[in-house]
């Protein structure tokens, strides 16, 4: 953390909390702003691999379900990368920065994904890098006036989704259902700008509640290796191309798609007691196994949160829970896109 985020940091008694992230007062009033105010979130929880060279778009191409050739100047996009069994292993949000692919992906899994891309690298020109913390930053803004700066910022009208705005050292990417994700590298312009509004600061815990409104759930270590994408509904928000080439899992994902009705898919739930990401859920429709899995997860008021979770679609009308004893039922609320089962 530089020392303009520091000041930041101090002045809205920021502190370093559970699984060593950064948490700040009053987590609802932080989603709350997310959802209906002007909130500023320094987003600790991802980190960005850099992925630059003559042949990092083949290398790309072959490894990544998305099409990288979507990712052009100006435009980013999700994607994923899944094992041989074409379970994923991380989900990225890409974009491109002159010659090189930048891409987000959750900080728990960062250097284990690069290390593994980097793998198999072999003789091609690519070179696999995670970005330095210190000087390189990710943060989220959303809400009217904090928008309208960053548009302000760039001189750009409000864009549509995965537009990729780029001025000196900034980046700036709208969101699908509104919102910004920033990259800053040290001695960024804006950065100055941004901390001076009266925004409210965001712990990425908070910031969660963007993505889970979004239907966004991201692979963390708690979840990788189990789910094939479209169980995640990466299709439905672009991650997925059944139109390139081979990559790994590409046969699985391919089946899943055309073959049969898919059991499980990614859903928002409320929940009235925590759960861990990754935590197992149950249901009497399938006694004593675990019909899926806890993806995401935010608070939003005492004993009350909001979930992604991946499940078998067939259980909802006898009841998802928390335990295998049935005690905490979720309840299914609505994602902003339909899917192919509704």
């Amino acid at each position: 953390m530089n020392k303009t985020w520091q000041a930041w940091v101090e002045k809205n008694q920021g502190y370093i909390g559970t699984e060593n992230r950064l948490e700040f007062p009053d987590v609802f009033r932080q989603v709350a702003a997310v959802r209906d105010g002007n909130a500023l979130a320094m987003l600790d929880s991802f980190s960005i691999i850099r992925i630059e060279g003559e042949d990092a778009e083949t290398f790309l191409q072959g490894q990544l379900s998305g099409d990288i050739r979507d990712v052009a100047d100006g435009a980013a996009r999700f994607s994923t990368y899944s094992t041989a069994k074409g379970r994923m292993l991380a989900s990225f949000l890409i974009w491109k920065q002159q010659s090189a692919y930048y891409l987000i992906v959750a900080s728990d899994i960062c250097q284990a994904v690069a290390k593994r891309l980097a793998m198999f690298v072999m003789r091609s020109r690519v070179k696999v890098n995670v970005l330095d913390s210190e000087q390189t930053s990710i943060a989220g803004v959303r809400g009217a006036q904090v928008q309208a700066l960053i548009e302000q910022y760039f001189a750009a009208e409000a864009p549509v989704a995965l537009t990729v705005l780029q001025g000196g050292t900034e980046t700036a990417i709208a969101l699908p259902e509104g919102g910004y994700l920033l990259q800053l590298d040290e001695g960024s312009a804006l950065l100055p700008t941004l901390l001076a509004e009266e925004a409210t600061a965001v712990s990425s815990m908070a910031w969660n509640i963007r993505d889970i409104d979004a239907g966004i759930a991201w692979v963390a270590q708690a979840t990788q290796e189990q789910f094939v994408p479209q169980m995640a509904n990466m299709e439905l928000i672009g991650a997925v191309s059944f139109k390139k080439g081979c990559y790994p899992g590409q046969e699985i994902v391919a089946r899943t798609q055309y073959l049969g009705k898919l059991k499980r898919r990614l859903f928002k739930a409320r929940l009235s007691s925590f759960a861990a990401v990754g935590s197992k859920l149950f249901s009497p429709e399938v006694p004593e196994q675990s019909i899926g899995m806890i993806a995401a997860i935010c608070p939003v008021a005492e004993g009350e949160y909001e979930t992604l979770v991946v499940v078998q679609s067939a259980c909802w009308e006898k009841g998802i829970y928390l335990e295998a004893e049935y005690l905490h039922q979720l309840v299914c609320l609505t994602l902003p896109y339909v899917t192919q089962d509704e």
